[in-house]
């Protein structure tokens, strides 16, 4: 055994490093141990859940991660090639602690862990992770016995069929008008689990779906384009394709598929908080058909979504819950108020009947449900939910992070904006005869020197100089 340090590799709300320099064998039996001594142990778990997305290293990692959890006694089942929402649907149907190793969208040289609690609550920094990266470096040093045995039992299980029934049981399209849909899948994980459920891979019966294939074939070295469709060169190959089948739309996953971005029949882009304001008046709309009472129902989203979200909520007679940036903040205050959903401009979405886990096939159902529901073209079904100008969330590496953040601070209070501090720092100036409403915020990064930056008007000029106006205050 030998001292090294997980600090870079334990992040936030996850893990994730360069195999094997930053995360190999040694780190994830470590890992596993420490998970079975913080979580399974005092959950009275009898095991937990393992699987991996495509990645080369994955497989093994997965053992060296499974061993570690034997060590303690406990079952390992091991779930094999899945999506990380396919792990969430799986700790959630049987209860279960789990572990999905996948690196997301990051190169082919990462690799990572996500965990989570029996039922897909979430482990992060304040919810356990921290003491797991403790007690594993301990482990690493030779400070606390990890004992080379393998008591615990270890199975296989394929829960796909399973989890494809499960998310049609949540949205019903075999009624929907017929719809052709490029999907582009970068490789990554929805070459599994799209043929699955939106095809008849699964042994489920057909949808009135034709789905156009780019790339569905597991590669985890990403050879046509990295797994990441928040980089509109990423999104590239799938509007020309949609644009030369004709198609309804285009869906885009990221290498573990638990985030879905959408294109239009024209190739467009749709934004992240537009999707989010539909799949929000979609799950009202459900929840009232069933009975909740609309001021009883919540809707979850972080404080840089559109201000069309709240308004769409608020609209539907729901109650908008705002909240910090990141998974772990939004299923805590979806858990608070039992939000029937929440969303992230980042294109994560949540559902109360998803065990308040994000999964981007779930979301796509809903966008597939809504266009075929009707007779129209997806960007006339997106018009009323795309009224805003956005910036995208533009970075900057400074010096004086705390500095730069109160320089915009001083100017936003010359230009009479409402202020809060929920996360990083939010200005707010309310639109009044011809001045147009603006929005920013801006909050710094949890592991770099670096402040996000986003901004939000009616108005595209005024968007742009605020903007160009903040940059040059936190970059001069």
């Amino acid at each position: 055994m030998t001292h090294r340090s997980l600090a870079d590799v334990v992040k936030a709300y996850d893990v994730r490093g360069i195999v094997p320099d930053q995360l190999d064998e040694e780190v994830a039996r470590a890992l596993g141990a420490a998970f079975a001594e913080v979580v399974l142990l005092p959950e009275g778990a009898d095991g937990a859940l393992v699987g991996h997305d495509m990645r080369e290293s994955g497989p093994a990692l997965v053992e060296a991660f499974g061993h570690g959890v034997r060590s303690r006694g406990l079952e390992v089942t091991v779930i094999g090639l899945c999506s990380t929402d396919g792990l969430y649907y799986a700790s959630g149907d049987l209860g279960l602690p789990g572990a999905m190793f996948t690196a997301s969208h990051n190169p082919a040289r990462y690799n990572g862990v996500k965990l989570c609690r029996g039922g897909a609550a979430p482990v992060g920094r304040d919810s356990g992770l921290t003491a797991i990266r403790e007690l594993a470096e301990r482990m690493l040093a030779g400070e606390v016995s990890d004992p080379d045995v393998r008591t615990g039992a270890r199975g296989e299980r394929d829960l796909l069929p399973d989890y494809a029934a499960f998310l049609r049981g949540l949205v019903d399209l075999s009624g929907i008008r017929p719809l052709r849909v490029v999907v582009d899948a970068g490789n990554g994980m929805a070459g599994l689990t799209v043929p699955a459920v939106l095809e008849d891979a699964a042994g489920l019966a057909p949808l009135p779906l034709s789905v156009e294939r780019l790339y569905f074939e597991l590669d985890g070295t990403f050879p046509h384009h990295e797994a990441n469709p928040l980089e509109p060169e990423n999104l590239r190959d799938l509007q020309a394709a949609v644009r030369a089948h004709g198609a309804d739309l285009g869906l885009a996953f990221d290498g573990d598929a638990d985030r879905c971005f959408v294109v239009d029949e024209r190739g467009e882009p749709v934004s992240p908080s537009a999707i989010t304001a539909l799949i929000a008046r979609r799950e009202v709309a459900r929840a009232v058909a069933e009975g909740a009472t609309p001021g009883d129902i919540a809707v979850v989203h972080n404080l840089i979504c559109s201000a069309q979200v709240p308004q769409v909520v608020t609209a539907a007679g729901a109650r908008p819950v705002r909240t910090r940036v990141g998974h772990s903040f939004v299923k805590a205050e979806m858990a608070r108020n039992a939000a029937v959903f929440g969303g992230e401009h980042s294109a994560h979405y949540y559902f109360r009947d998803f065990w308040y886990a994000d999964t981007g096939m779930l979301a796509a159902m809903h966008v597939l449900a809504a266009l075929g529901e009707q007779d129209g073209p997806l960007s006339a079904l997106m018009a009323d939910l795309s009224r805003y100008h956005a910036s995208g969330e533009v970075n900057s590496t400074v010096a004086d992070v705390e500095g730069a953040t109160e320089a915009v601070l001083a100017w936003g209070r010359e230009q009479g904006a409402d202020v809060d501090r929920l996360d990083g720092l939010t200005l707010r100036r309310a639109g009044a005869g011809e001045e147009a409403m603006w929005w920013l915020n801006v909050r710094p990064s949890n592991t770099e020197p670096v402040l996000r930056l986003n901004v939000e008007s009616d108005d595209a000029g005024t968007m742009a100089r605020v903007r160009d106006t903040v940059l040059d205050i936190i970059r001069r």
